[in-house]
Formats: C-alpha cells, structure tokens, sequence
C-alpha cells in the first residue's frame, strides 16, 4: 500500500466523528462531492449540509483503510467503514474513495459504496 497522505488520518476522523464542518474544510470552497448514488453536490456549505444530513440517519461510523493509490492529481483509497445504525444494529461494507486534488484542497470527492443495506428495515 502506498503511504496516504498525512490529512487523510484527519479526514476520516471527522467522519467518524460525525463533525460536518470539520469534513466540509477539506474540500474546495467550490468542489464536488457525491456519494454513492446521489447527485452530486456542489460548493463546500451544501455539502457540508448533505453530509450533516447523512450523519443524523446513523449512530455511528468507522472506518479502515486498506490500500490507497496516487496518481498527479488525485488519489484512491479502498476500504471498509462500519456503521452503526440508529436502532444499534451494526454494518460494515466496502468502499473506494476517489480523491481530486486542488493544491493542498479537494476539487472532487467521489464515494463508490452500495449504502442500500444500511436502510433495510
């Protein structure tokens, strides 16, 4: 596995600690963030409300990271995240991240993750 980068041991952590606004700061004031099959949101205040949206529907969530890839501009990281749902029953799916950068920033997020389990009654 390639070393990821030094802010992603950040990234993740905001997410796991459910903190919206932390998450939001590292993505571009402009950029493009989508997850799994949703639209893609644009602009960092209406993404850090999607995503404040989505950590109210869980518990709890964490993830591991297993491989992550570089290329000039971006990076892709591959992974597992558990979540806990609000009735306490837990579920862990894979996932792979693909980041965009912009500078020290990212221009685009783009999560590839089937959430559909995660709903199921």
């Amino acid at each position: 596995m390639q070393q990821a980068p030094t802010w992603f041991k950040d990234l993740f952590a905001a997410i796991d600690a459910s903190d919206a606004k932390r998450f939001a700061s590292y993505i571009a004031p402009d950029g493009v963030f989508r997850f799994a099959n949703a639209p893609p949101m644009h602009g960092r205040a209406a993404i850090e409300a999607a995503v404040a949206g989505f950590f109210a529907t869980i518990r709890s969530s964490r993830h591991q990271l297993q491989r992550v890839w570089r290329d000039a501009d971006s990076y892709a990281v591959q992974g597992t995240v558990a979540y806990t749902r609000l009735d306490g029953r837990e579920l862990t799916v894979p996932f792979v991240d693909v980041f965009v950068m912009r500078g020290e920033q990212i221009a685009e997020y783009l999560i590839y993750i089937d959430i559909t389990p995660l709903y199921a009654p």
